[in-house]
């Protein structure tokens, strides 16, 4: 972590007004140096980029301004500071690239708010760098009575926008075939998705094979699959039950006929 209290807070008295960036009230914020309408950086995951906002008083009275950062993770040396008339203040602050962080921009702003509620805004965005790779998994898939249940995970650098196809094949043949879809998710690096497939239409009597299989943009592809079997338990549980009834009577008969030929009339 960079040692922000050390830095001292440069004060340049003002000789010509340079030209503002964003102005409100007779004061302006702005990027220090070469007259630059945003900040800009680039770095790899976890990397902290340094740069300087300068805050200028052109009124006759001091002016006293609160700082802080929006969007992106920024830390500023001073959170708020009093600038002598027809001043500028220097204020440096570090941007740190987000940990994990997928390849692209992300944007936000430094933005400075004075005691009457007046505020100026400079917009910042960071691009973080590196491969970009695309990869994911379907894992815990799972069929139930009436739906399909199953896990995506992000295990690329990308945001991904998955797309989905199940098919289900029986004893006899398909019983189940969904086109491919884009799924109402998109998945962060490392995020982790749970999702259900509705199966309303599922067989009364079969075994099943379902696969899953889920593409995105970038070449990301997985496939995962299980089976199941269908077995309409309260037909069985009848057909037991007749199969007991009938076997009693088949059994007090053997039993009336064994009876009647060890009966002496």
């Amino acid at each position: 972590m960079p040692l922000l209290v050390t830095l001292l807070l440069p004060l340049t008295l003002l000789t010509a007004a340079p030209p503002a960036h964003a102005q409100s009230g007779g004061w302006s914020l702005a990027p220090l140096g070469g007259g630059r309408p945003a900040f800009y950086a680039e770095g790899a995951p976890g990397a902290v980029l340094q740069d300087t906002v300068a805050v200028t008083n052109r009124a006759r009275t001091p002016l006293t301004v609160r700082l802080r950062g929006t969007g992106v993770p920024a830390t500023l040396a001073r959170a708020a500071l009093t600038v002598p008339a027809r001043t500028r203040a220097e204020v440096p602050f570090t941007v740190t690239v987000p940990r994990g962080a997928a390849p692209g921009d992300r944007t936000g702003a430094i933005v400075a708010r004075d005691a009457h509620g007046r505020t100026a805004t400079v917009p910042v965005r960071v691009r973080a760098v590196g491969p970009a790779l695309a990869a994911l998994t379907v894992e815990h898939l799972a069929v139930h009575a009436d739906r399909i249940t199953y896990e995506l995970v992000n295990r690329g650098t990308t945001v991904l926008a998955p797309t989905l196809a199940v098919r289900a094949d029986g004893l006899f043949g398909p019983v189940l075939d969904r086109a491919p879809r884009t799924l109402p998710v998109r998945l962060a690096p490392g995020a982790r998705c749970t999702l259900s497939e509705p199966w309303p239409g599922r067989p009364a009597l079969d075994r099943v094979r379902v696969r899953l299989t889920v593409t995105a943009p970038g070449g990301a592809h997985d496939t995962a699959s299980t089976s199941a079997a269908y077995v309409p338990w309260g037909a069985v549980a009848g057909t037991a039950g007749g199969a007991a009834a009938v076997t009693a009577v088949i059994r007090r008969r053997r039993r009336g006929a064994r009876c009647s030929t060890g009966v002496v009339a």
